[in-house]
């Protein structure tokens, strides 16, 4: 059986039991209602689901700009600097083995309850890894490429966007994919935490009155939004495959440099 039959049989035995493990009796419905139960849920209150899921996403949506965008621009400036990288990533390094939602109260404090805390703790959530691994990325880059770059007369921004990123694409959408779940993680947790709107806060207002089937409706909508990221990255990579860590990117990159220079 190949992987991908695989895992198809493995996600319709998981959604076999959600339905079958419920209603036997076997897991209580409070712990896990049935997926029945779940979706009739969050149809019964499409509208209010349809309204938080477009506050959240634009929420998402937002703070992706601040992780992926700024994540890798700053990740590549770094990682294509010496004195930068020494001084900054030991910091940056560091600042990620914090957990970052004990922050969140500070970004409340700063930027009130609304949508922009949100967006700002989750774009920082999910904008260090993405220039961590940016910066890593671009360090594996062959030093002779940039000094061909340089010696085409290619300025800094030319190296960064025409050279350094697209060498080392593999390594940037690594990044992207754990910055990007971060991201929507991040967000979801400030809405449960402190917030009047959203898919989290959905969730938490549901969990209080211990009303499970709404509270798995809300977990659904997340789950779809992470498999529609991973999804997009995926297809991302596929239209990215070209770029290799090697001669062939640099080869290409080299090549349009030069015809900007």
């Amino acid at each position: 059986m190949s992987s991908t039959n695989l895992r198809r049989v493995i996600v319709i035995a998981l959604i076999v039991l959600w339905e079958v493990l419920p209603r036997t009796g076997a897991i209580p419905e409070l712990f896990l209602p049935s997926l029945s139960q779940t979706l009739q849920a969050g149809w019964s209150e499409a509208a209010e689901y349809r309204h938080a899921l477009l506050v959240t996403l634009y929420e998402v949506a937002a703070a992706m700009v601040i992780a992926c965008g700024g994540g890798i621009l700053a990740g590549a400036v770094i990682g294509s600097l010496p004195r930068p990288r020494v001084l900054i990533m030991p910091m940056v390094s560091s600042l990620y083995a914090v957990p970052l939602v004990i922050l969140y109260p500070v970004f409340t404090v700063w930027l009130g309850i609304g949508s922009e805390s949100k967006i700002a703790f989750a774009g920082l959530y999910g904008f260090l890894p993405t220039m961590l691994a940016t910066a890593a990325g671009i360090q594996t880059i062959d030093p002779q490429l940039l000094l061909a770059a340089r010696s085409m007369g290619a300025t800094l921004s030319q190296r960064v966007t025409r050279v350094l990123i697209p060498a080392a694409i593999p390594t940037v959408l690594s990044g992207l994919r754990v910055g990007g779940a971060l991201v929507i993680v991040g967000v979801v947790v400030s809405e449960m935490l402190i917030s009047s709107a959203g898919i989290g806060y959905l969730i938490s207002r549901y969990r209080t009155i211990l009303d499970s089937p709404h509270v798995f409706a809300g977990v659904l909508l997340v789950l779809a939004m992470a498999v529609a990221f991973n999804a997009l990255i995926r297809l991302i990579e596929r239209r990215a495959a070209v770029w290799q860590v090697g001669t062939r990117a640099g080869d290409n990159a080299i090549v349009k440099v030069g015809q900007v220079a």
